[in-house]
C-alpha cells in the first residue's frame, strides 16, 4: 500500500472539481484532483455556461482564451407554444463582459481548466483514479484510499463527484422530487448563422432543442417513470412522436437507429441539509441535485467552487485549519440553492407537470407567455434569474502569483 500527501484532495473532476482545482492551486494550496474517468468525452452533461461563469472566467483573466474553445452564442432564448413562435428570454442587456449563453461541449470547458491550472505547480490531475473511500482517524476524515489501494492523505477532502456520489452518505437529505424523466438525442441539422435553440409546448408536449451548430442536442420529456413505456411502443413509434414536434426533428432517424442512441436522464431534484463535516466538504451536485430546467447545474457547481475557495483557499495557503470554516460555505450557498430549486418546483409543478398531463389542445399560448413575447422590456427577467442565478459569486480567493508565466493560456 503506497501513501501519497496532498493539502487539498478533490473527488470528481466535473465543473466544480476543475474549478475548485484551479482556484485552490492558483491560491498556493497543494491540490490533487481525482477523476475515475480517463478523459473528459462524455455525452449529453451540462453544456451551458451560463453569464455568472464566463464573469468568473473573465475575473480570473481567462475569458478570451475560453471562448477560443469551440462555442455557440445564445444571446436569446424562446419558444414555439400552441404552434406560435414567442420571443422569451433576451440576455443582451445583462451588465456582464459576456451577456449570452455559451453553448460549449463540456469535455472543452473542462479540459480549459485542466490546462489553466497546470500552469500551477501545485495542481495536480490523477485520472483513471477512483476514490472509493474515506480514510478516517479520529473522527475525522483525513484523506481517501483509491480504487488500487494508494492511501492519500490530506488536510481536507472536497467531494465533487455528482448526484450519484456515495460520499453524501450519512448526510441528512431533503427530497423535492420531479415528475419528468428525459431522453436525450441527436439530430442532424444545417448550421445556421443564428443559434435558434428553443423549447417546443404543446398538448402533451415538451421538447427541447439545443442548436448545436450541425446538430440539435434534443431533450424529449416524459412524465416520470414513463421510459419503458415509451419503449414497449417501439422505436418506429418513438421517432414518430419526435416528428410530430416540427420540421426541424424531420431528419431523426437519420442519427437514431436503435434505442441505444437515446439516453436516459433520470431527473433527481434533492439537496444535503449538512454539507460538511470535519475534513469533509460536499458541493455541487453532491450537494444539490438539479433539475435540468434552464441549464443551472454545472453553473451552480461553479459558484460553489468560487465560494469554497473564496473562504478556504487563503486560510488552507497559511496553514489555518479550515475545519471550523467549512460551515460558511454552505451557509452562502444554500440560499441561492434553495431559491433555484424553488424555482425550478414552481415550473415544474405549474408548468411541466399539467402539460405533460394534458388532453385538452391547447389553442393559444399562456398569458404569461404572450405578454413576454409583446414587452421587450420583461424579458430581461427571466435573462437575470436564468444567466446570473441568484447571490453570484466573484473570485475573492488570492493569487499566490505562481503561474508558470511561460505556458500557453491559450489553448493548443
Amino acid at each position: 500500500m503506497t501513501e501519497q500527501n496532498s493539502d487539498l484532495v478533490i473527488i470528481g473532476g466535473g465543473p466544480a472539481g476543475m474549478v475548485a482545482g484551479l482556484l485552490f492551486s492558483r491560491a498556493g494550496v497543494k491540490t490533487l484532483v481525482l477523476e475515475k474517468h480517463g478523459d473528459f468525452l462524455r455525452d449529453f452533461r451540462g453544456d451551458t455556461v451560463h453569464p455568472s461563469t464566463l464573469r468568473i472566467f473573465h475575473e480570473l483573466g481567462m475569458l478570451d482564451a475560453l471562448l477560443q474553445r469551440p462555442h455557440n452564442r445564445v444571446e436569446q432564448l424562446g419558444g414555439r407554444v400552441a404552434g406560435q413562435d414567442l420571443k422569451i428570454v433576451d440576455f443582451r442587456h445583462l451588465r456582464v463582459p459576456a451577456p449570452y449563453i455559451a453553448l460549449m461541449p463540456q469535455w472543452e470547458f473542462l479540459d480549459f481548466v485542466a490546462d489553466q491550472a497546470r500552469r500551477y505547480s501545485t495542481f495536480a490531475l490523477k485520472q483513471n483514479c477512483a476514490a472509493v473511500e474515506l480514510i478516517e482517524e479520529g473522527g475525522r476524515v483525513s484523506g481517501v484510499r483509491t480504487g488500487d489501494g494508494t492511501e492519500i492523505r490530506s488536510r481536507l477532502v472536497l467531494a465533487c463527484d455528482g448526484r450519484d456520489s456515495h460520499f453524501r452518505a450519512g448526510f441528512p437529505l431533503t427530497t423535492i422530487g420531479a415528475p419528468m424523466d428525459v431522453f436525450w438525442f441527436h439530430i442532424p441539422k444545417i448550421a445556421q448563422p443564428q443559434n435558434d435553440s428553443m423549447g417546443v409546448f404543446d398538448t402533451g408536449r415538451l421538447f427541447v432543442l439545443i442548436d448545436r451548430g450541425d446538430y440539435w442536442q434534443c431533450a424529449f420529456v416524459f412524465a416520470k417513470g414513463g421510459a419503458e413505456k415509451i419503449r414497449a411502443e417501439g422505436l418506429d413509434a418513438f421517432l414518430a412522436r419526435v416528428r410530430a414536434v416540427g420540421p426541424e426533428t424531420a431528419a431523426v432517424g437519420e442519427s437514431v437507429k436503435s434505442w441505444d442512441d437515446v439516453k436516459l436522464l433520470t431527473v433527481t431534484v434533492d439537496r444535503l441539509d449538512r454539507w460538511h463535516r470535519s475534513g469533509l466538504l460536499v458541493i455541487g451536485d453532491a450537494a444539490h441535485a438539479m433539475s435540468p430546467i434552464g441549464g443551472v447545474g454545472i453553473n451552480l457547481a461553479i459558484q460553489d467552487a468560487v465560494a469554497t475557495a473564496n473562504a478556504l483557499a487563503g486560510p488552507m495557503a497559511n496553514g489555518v485549519d479550515v475545519d471550523p470554516l467549512l460551515g460558511k460555505v454552505q451557509d452562502r450557498r444554500m440560499l441561492p440553492t434553495k431559491l433555484t430549486q424553488g424555482v425550478q418546483r414552481a415550473i415544474q409543478d405549474r408548468i411541466i407537470q399539467p402539460l405533460l398531463a394534458s388532453t385538452t389542445p391547447m389553442t393559444r399560448p399562456p398569458f404569461a407567455a404572450r405578454l413576454l413575447n409583446a414587452t421587450p422590456m420583461l424579458r430581461r427577467i427571466p435573462a437575470r434569474i436564468l444567466g446570473l442565478g441568484f447571490r453570484p459569486e466573484h473570485v475573492r480567493s488570492p493569487d499566490a502569483g505562481k503561474a508558470d508565466q511561460s505556458a500557453p493560456i491559450t489553448p493548443t
